[in-house]
């Protein structure tokens, strides 16, 4: 019996250990890799990000991970709920007024009524793209469609592979 107490102090302090770990990972923060180029420059195939779970206040440009169906994908953040989006001439238009695009790669133009038959996104829907934007398929896609608040699993800001671009990500 004093043999079994024994090994029982021993192994709680890893099984806490474990627990709480699989706590993080599954409700605060867990890694996330890059498959493939559609975030090509900002982020390549490979790199490894941290990703935020906690933060549900999403804002433009950040870099969210999404599940679509059983996929995830990682995209950013371009038009928010109960705004209007488009692209004319390679220039962001929010709600009709020029948006710097922190020079992100050619656009054709396009509208959200012209794709999707909306003025404006809807409440909890945002419209999402890739910054290698012919590499990309995204909210300009109706096959990914305008991306429900509840399919967004938290915000990538964090890159800590490979080492040599260990950092925030924007």
């Amino acid at each position: 019996m004093e043999k079994a107490k024994k090994i029982f102090k021993e192994v709680i302090p890893y099984i806490i250990v474990i627990v709480v770990a699989v706590l993080i990972r599954t409700f605060i923060a867990s890694p996330v890799r890059v498959d493939g180029g559609s975030m090509n420059n900002t982020l390549k195939n490979g790199d490894i990000l941290l990703l935020n779970k906690l933060d549900k206040s999403y804002d433009r440009f950040d870099i969210v991970v999404i599940d679509i169906g059983s996929t995830r994908i990682i995209k950013r953040i371009i038009g928010l709920p109960g705004e209007n989006v488009a692209y004319k001439d390679n220039k962001l238009y929010i709600n009709n007024q020029v948006v710097d695009t922190m020079d992100f790669e050619y656009t054709e133009d396009f509208s959200l009524e012209e794709i999707y038959g909306y003025v404006i996104l809807p409440q909890d829907y945002y419209f999402v793209m890739g910054d290698n934007r012919d590499g990309s398929s995204d909210s300009r896609d109706t096959r990914i469609g305008l991306i429900k608040k509840s399919q967004i699993k938290g915000v990538a800001k964090f890159r800590f592979w490979p080492l040599n671009k260990i950092g925030s990500v924007k």
